[in-house]
């Protein structure tokens, strides 16, 4: 199979978990080039994400390394299989590949918890909400990059649409509702569009109001985004650089321990509907 020039983060994180079942089970990287007939630099590139392996392969592999999780090994199965064409797809090369590797997550997660404390889930924003954020970028972006990136946006939000849509848990702080993106006029669509969003039966949202007090992780955006397998969960926060993944155990769970936090501290969905409406009703 050819090698990959610029893998994605789900080939790389396949990779990631070939290599740590393979450091695990003590089995050198020349035994398992052995044990597949492959020489020893392409299994360096399969566990860098720059290369694929078949299902044969894999599962010989995980089975010398002594992996009776079958589950897991079958969600990597699923990782390794050819790539069909995503519709992010679309902007490779347009927009930045952290970008399209999000909007690839999410569409194999079965559920996806969000925190946000200045913005408006990017899942839930309006079109004119998302382009009066886009426009307060510095520098300015060209229009030409603003409307690629809000025609982005809305096809991201799709993944919440239809049967097996994932499950969404958003925890949006009071701040982030009292934001002036666009005006009053743009806010209190936003508003509305919330409470809109809230009818659907996969998705719950909690507002953790001012009078809640501190919390922890305060500022940051959390994307906690769910396999099928716990193994494979990722956490991808945002930062002035761009998006960053993160899936070590203790990562894993010191966030998942976050978003626990936050949802315990917010308010109740039906009472964060009745916060939206009153914010909208008073603008």
């Amino acid at each position: 199979m050819a090698q990959r020039t610029s893998p994605t983060e789900r080939q790389r994180r396949l990779g990631a978990e070939l290599r740590k079942a393979r450091v695990a089970a003590g089995v050198s990287a020349e035994s398992a080039a052995g044990l597949l007939g492959v020489d020893r630099g392409k299994i360096s590139a399969i566990e860098s994400g720059t290369r694929a392996i078949s299902e044969e392969r894999l599962r010989t592999l995980m089975c010398h390394c002594d992996c009776a999780d079958e589950a897991y090994v079958h969600e990597l199965v699923r990782m390794a299989a050819p790539k069909r064409r995503g519709w992010w797809e679309r902007y490779r090369g347009l927009l930045s590949a952290a970008v399209l590797d999000i909007a690839e997550l999410e569409a194999h997660a079965v559920r996806v918890r969000h925190s946000h404390t200045v913005h408006i889930p990017g899942l839930l924003q309006t079109s004119d909400h998302a382009l009066a954020v886009f426009r307060c970028v510095l520098p300015a972006l060209p229009e030409h990059e603003v409307a690629m990136r809000l025609a982005h946006r809305l096809e991201r939000q799709q993944v919440l649409e239809g049967v097996g849509a994932p499950q969404y848990t958003g925890v949006v702080h009071e701040a982030a509702l009292r934001m002036r993106f666009g005006g009053p006029e743009v806010v209190r669509a936003q508003l509305e569009y919330l409470l809109h969003m809230t009818d659907r039966d996969n998705v719950v949202l909690r507002v953790l109001p001012f009078t809640a007090g501190g919390f922890p992780g305060a500022g940051h955006t959390v994307n906690y985004v769910e396999s099928r397998v716990p193994q494979l969960d990722t956490v991808q926060l945002d930062s002035n650089h761009g998006p960053e993944f993160l899936h070590g155990e203790s990562q894993l769970a010191k966030y998942r321990a976050h978003l626990d936090v936050l949802e315990k501290l917010s308010l109740s969905p039906a009472r964060s509907r009745d916060f939206i409406r009153d914010l909208a009703r008073h603008l």
